[in-house]
Formats: C-alpha cells, structure tokens, sequence
C-alpha cells in the first residue's frame, strides 16, 4: 500500500539563551537536550566566535567534526572513492559515488528512493546494480524522493521513472528551480511535497519537512529504521552548503530550529546526510566491517539534537560574516 497525506506539525519558537562573548552566543545550562539550544544571532558578532563555539561543542566526535570542517568558509567538497553498496540498516542501504549518496528505503511493498544521484549513468551503473548486490530488486523502486534540486541529486531520477514506473517527489519550489536551470536534464515534473507530507509505503512512513535554506525548496526526512529487534528513528538533513544571501541566511536558520523539534517530537536517534559531511563513509565501512558492532550511525537523542547545534552555530557564523560584510558595503 502506498499514500502520502499532509502531516500538521508547527514547531513552538525556541526561547531558551545564554549570551558568552558579546552576548551573541552560548549553549543554555541545564541537563537533557534543552542544553544545546543556541542563542539568538547577534548582527554585530564576529562569525569566528560561533566557528569557534562549534569547534568546541564538536570536541573530538568525528562525526561533528567532519561536519565543522564542511562548513567552514572557503572549504572544498572532499573527493572521495566510490563505496560498495551497503546495508546501513536492515531496511535502509546507502548507494555512494563518494561525493554524494542516495539512500534506499527497504518496505515490505517496495523500495523508495531518497535522491537519486548525478545522472541515469548513475542510476544505471550504480543504483540498480548495486540494489542488486544487495539482494534487492530495483523493479520494486515505487518512489524517489529529490531532497532538492540541483542535478547531483535528481540526475537518476528519470530514468529510475521511465524504467520501473517510480513517482518522482519533488517540492514545487525545487521543481521550478530544476525546470528553470536544467530543463535539459530536469526530470518529468510529478509529485509535489507539501511540509510534513507522509509518504507511506508499506509499513514504512516517511514524514517529509520543508527546510528551506540550501535551496528554496529543500526538504529533509524523518524515517524509521530496524537492526534486528531493534527500531530507530532516522533524519537526513537534505541539504547542508549554506546559501550566499542574508535573506536565504536566515531561512536556513530558522529550517534548523523548526526542524530540531520536529526530531525532538519524533524521537530520532540516527544521523544520516547525502554527502560525506559527517564521516558517513568511514562509518559505512564500519557497518560493513563489523555488523554486530555499537551502531555507529544511531547517535541517540542527544547525539543527534548535537549534531544539529553544530549545524546552527556554523550556520550562525556564515549569518555574522554576511551581516558584517552587508554593513561595510
């Protein structure tokens, strides 16, 4: 069975602060997740300060590390071998050209598709392939869903359509963006995500969120995940470089708070990403390598909320920096 069905959930404004160095920024005291809440952006602060308050949150976890050092000013994109298709859960499989990943969601009545990659070679010579290695069957494809639209993302997805019949999920800001950029290449205009839109499959829910920021139209999952008797809750953040403008700045700010507490209301435990920004290579291989092993992806609550607090204090510092440069001009 398959359905998608609008899903209302308003987050409440965050209030909680705790100014250090010129009242800009901290993480508020106190136990539990209400800890790594981060302060208000303060116009007159210097970006490095909230650099340097990620750096220190991130401390020596590989993960928030890795995610510092993506976000950083004037830092490359790492080129990166192409993995072996991996099993990250039972029901979740990470299909990787390195510089970018799609994510297959594994139901019990078939398979949905979180990104699809740079092109239908891609989707050819890496997705179906590679859902075949690992005993999955890519006819089973019922859905792709494009976080958002730049063609690293969508570039298999026409051909997944035009192939095995898949709908095609876009939001509508992201598929005017990709028709206007690359109607050469953009896919079929399709489905239309709505903010907090189910996509049910099965027994598997997706709930899919609008977290404008990277592009307009970005849209970021939460999906349950199983490890033997274990269940999870997993987020991807659908896309991580920050914008170039103050306006499109702060969307992006306010996409990670209405977004932490949707995680916080769902309970999820487990980090994903669809590019290499948070040693999700390194721990796919550790999946690979050692199966029965500490999970390396289920971060727990906390973890995660953390992971999120170092994504908005980075995204903090790039808001202070194009507020300092917009107050010279």
């Amino acid at each position: 069975m398959t359905s998608t069905s609008p899903h209302d959930d308003r987050p409440d404004a965050l209030s909680r602060r705790r100014f250090a160095r010129l009242a800009a920024v901290g993480l508020a005291a106190g136990a539990g997740m209400a800890g790594l809440a981060s302060a208000p952006v303060a116009a007159a602060a210097d970006g490095q300060v909230y650099y340097d308050r990620a750096d220190g949150l991130a401390g020596q976890d590989p993960v928030l590390r890795n995610l510092v050092r993506a976000l950083t000013p004037g830092s490359a994109p790492p080129q990166l071998p192409a993995p072996a298709p991996v099993k990250l859960f039972d029901d979740l499989a990470m299909l990787s050209v390195g510089f970018v990943h799609a994510m297959a969601v594994l139901t019990d009545d078939g398979i949905v598709l979180i990104d699809a990659l740079r092109s239908p070679d891609d989707a050819r010579d890496v997705i179906v392939p590679g859902l075949r290695e690992l005993g999955a069957d890519p006819e089973a494809i019922t859905h792709v869903v494009v976080t958002h639209g730049h063609d690293d993302h969508f570039g298999g997805a026409q051909y997944i359509a035009d192939r095995y019949g898949a709908r095609v999920l876009m939001s509508p800001a992201d598929w005017d963006l990709v028709e206007r950029r690359r109607p050469d290449h953009a896919p079929v205009r399709d489905l239309e995500i709505t903010d907090g839109q189910c996509l049910t499959v099965g027994g598997t829910t997706i709930r899919l969120h609008d977290t404008p920021g990277h592009t307009a139209g970005t849209v970021s999952p939460i999906l349950p995940v199983r490890q033997g008797s274990e269940r999870h809750t997993a987020m991807l953040w659908g896309g991580i470089r920050p914008p170039s403008t103050l306006p499109e700045l702060h969307t992006y700010l306010a996409s990670i708070h209405s977004f932490r507490l949707r995680m916080r209301r769902a309970g999820v435990d487990v980090e994903l990403a669809n590019h290499p920004v948070d040693d999700g290579l390194a721990r796919a291989e550790q999946v690979r390598s050692d199966p029965g092993g500490d999970h390396p992806f289920v971060l727990g609550r906390r973890g995660t909320d953390r992971f999120m607090a170092v994504l908005d204090l980075m995204l903090r510092g790039w808001t202070a920096d194009a507020e300092a440069h917009q107050g010279r001009e």
